[in-house]
């Protein structure tokens, strides 16, 4: 399974032969480093580390610039490891540059991002809520959450709210996979790539795309 390390630029459009217009995520994919190679005598597992962006030497702590400086690389921002199959047979090298070339024989990929932040949101905007009826008789509260009832606290289990209650709280900020984007092209000298629909996450955020799992 191919993966790249990169950030998302924004959204574009773009036209098909017969002109029909679709929407587009760009994205700036790599080059990555390979900054450690783990095989499964010396670890347990096989699996390849890769960083993405340079960062000075200052920002980093020691432990991290010298495990980079095994690679022959600076420092990298955004690091993820990609587990292999523990027969595969290991063609990477460290200090190994990957680029977009990985994404050759690829029609779909998976994107995974970080969600934009919201901060506290009331219980109808974080959970979609559609509210009490507008109508004839309802009090003035359309958009209060409603009765906690039995929710109210975990009998047995402590005085608490019981977990999984839908309410008011931190909206946004969370692991997002988007699955089965249509690559539509790819730039390997500027190293970008174009896939179809939305990712998750704000222009500049970092993302993971890789081979999607389940189009075949």
């Amino acid at each position: 399974m191919a993966m790249l390390l990169g950030k998302k630029i924004g959204m574009t459009q773009v036209y098909d032969k017969e002109g029909r217009v679709s929407p587009v995520s760009v994205i700036q994919a790599g080059p990555c480093t390979i900054t450690q190679i783990k095989t499964k005598e010396t670890d347990g597992y096989t699996a390849i580390q890769i960083g993405y962006d340079d960062v000075k030497a200052s920002r980093q702590k020691k432990p991290q610039v010298g495990h980079c400086k095994k690679a022959s690389t600076c420092p990298k921002y955004f690091v993820r490891e990609v587990r292999l199959e523990d027969d595969t047979k290991m063609e990477f090298q460290v200090g190994q540059a990957l680029d977009v070339d990985v994404f050759a024989d690829t029609n779909y990929v998976d994107v995974i991002g970080t969600s934009k932040g919201k901060g506290f949101a009331g219980t109808m905007k974080r959970h979609n809520f559609g509210g009490f009826p507008d109508s004839h008789g309802t009090e003035r509260k359309h958009r209060a959450p409603g009765s906690i009832a039995s929710w109210g606290s975990d009998r047995g289990h402590g005085g608490n709210l019981k977990k999984g209650k839908k309410m008011s709280g931190h909206m946004g900020a969370e692991r997002v996979t988007t699955k089965n984007h249509k690559l539509i092209s790819v730039d390997k000298d500027k190293n970008i790539i174009v896939v179809k629909g939305a990712i998750a996450g704000a222009a500049g955020s970092y993302v993971v795309v890789r081979t999607a799992k389940t189009k075949k």
